[in-house]
């Protein structure tokens, strides 16, 4: 069966594509499926966990309005990969020195969140690349936008000195080697302080606007914007900006990665194929069921047929790029990696650092503290996503983590 579970819990049903779904994630797919403006059903893909009002790993499709929470704060977040002409044996005994180069070309974690000392890897691409920042100044593409919302913009939102970053938790730079024995470059962020203002503005704006109805809503987080004001509209063109900028950020870091790799092994490095990128948070309008409504992935990938995707797992297990089987009761859309088993307070309490240095043996990455949070252990088997979602994508490349670079 394409779908496992059907739950009519709501004015609209919930397709549920795994056989996992604890009862948070249950109680959120349900609010959504009650709001008045969502159409024909929701979706769950097969790496569904709870998130802010609604679940990471849904589809939401609405018409006449849009739920600012649902997109998220990281606005565009998403992923790019690229095979190389390296082979594992170019990685044998560079591994660790790659890493710490990595970590020195492309600002990463907790850095000055947009203060002068964020100069991303903008820099340091190629002049054929360095008018992108043309085309993702926020000042000259939503000039009058900001004009209406001044606070959108602030000194910690320095779009300049935020593009070609990584950010924290779980963006990351990596290496993988798939079963051809080629290297291949993943990265995973988005808009980093930009999408966050913007998301965080709008989130604000909608729970401000919607008036006597917030409390008929089962969750504030699910207050919306409605089609036709201009808070939707300048919603969308926001978000819509802050989409690009994420897809800009993630190649300006490739060209450095490149750039970086090609220094270290003192070669030129090149890429094998077109670069594969893929948003899993954000919004577009596509046609589905026969109308044109708004879709929200949250924590999903675009999946028609014969699409390209990535599905991450964690940093100690597979990832996987994968091919779209356009199967229209997931609004076309797949898993966007292993999704996590639990939270990052409850994976501190339970793993150790010995724990963390077991279950990345043999890979050139983070051992300590800083990353505990992201230890395999406390991800989703990626596999078992893979198994649920046969009927959405299969698998083209299963890449096995070598070096990893953690926000």
């Amino acid at each position: 069966m394409p779908v496992r579970e059907c739950m009519e819990r709501g004015r609209v049903p919930v397709k549920i594509f795994t056989d996992e779904v604890d009862e948070p994630s249950r109680r959120q797919l349900s609010n959504v499926a009650n709001l008045p403006f969502v159409f024909h059903h929701v979706a769950a893909m097969p790496d569904v966990h709870a998130g802010m009002g609604a679940t990471i790993g849904s589809v939401i499709p609405t018409v006449g309005a849009l739920i600012p929470a649902a997109v998220g704060v990281d606005i565009g977040c998403g992923m790019c990969a690229v095979p190389l002409d390296l082979t594992s044996a170019d990685l044998d005994d560079n591994g660790e020195s790659l890493r710490q180069s990595i970590e020195k070309a492309i600002p990463h974690g907790r850095t000055d969140d947009g203060g002068p000392h964020d100069r991303g890897a903008w820099s340091q691409v190629p002049d054929t690349l360095q008018g992108w920042w043309e085309r993702f100044s926020i000042q000259q593409q939503l000039g009058d936008l900001l004009a209406r919302h001044p606070k959108l913009l602030t000194a910690r939102t320095n779009t300049l000195r935020h593009l070609g970053t990584l950010g924290t938790g779980n963006h990351f730079v990596e290496l993988r080697i798939d079963r051809t024995d080629r290297v291949w470059i993943l990265i995973h962020s988005g808009s980093r302080g930009i999408g966050n203002r913007i998301g965080t503005y709008f989130i604000q704006r909608a729970k401000d606007t919607v008036g006597q109805e917030m409390r008929s809503l089962p969750d504030p987080d699910l207050a919306f914007l409605r089609e036709g004001s201009s808070d939707f509209s300048d919603y969308v063109r926001a978000a819509a900006w802050a989409q690009g900028f994420a897809k800009a950020n993630r190649s300006f870091m490739l060209h450095a990665v490149l750039a970086t790799l090609g220094q270290t092994l003192n070669r030129a490095i090149r890429m094998h194929a077109p670069v594969i990128d893929c948003h899993h948070n954000y919004v577009v309008k596509e046609r589905h069921f026969g109308n044109e409504v708004w879709i929200t992935r949250k924590g999903a990938i675009r999946a028609r047929d014969g699409d390209l995707g990535i599905l991450p797992g964690s940093m100690g297990t597979p990832s996987y790029i994968v091919r779209g089987k356009g199967n229209p009761e997931a609004f076309h859309s797949s898993a966007h990696g292993a999704g996590r088993r639990m939270g990052r307070n409850e994976a501190m309490r339970r793993f150790t650092i010995t724990d963390l240095a077991r279950q990345t043996q043999g890979i050139a990455c983070p051992k300590d503290r800083s990353v505990l949070d992201e230890i395999p252990g406390a991800y989703k088997e990626i596999d078992g996503v893979m198994r649920h979602q046969a009927d959405l994508a299969e698998a083209v490349h299963e890449l096995l983590p070598a070096v990893c670079v953690k926000g």
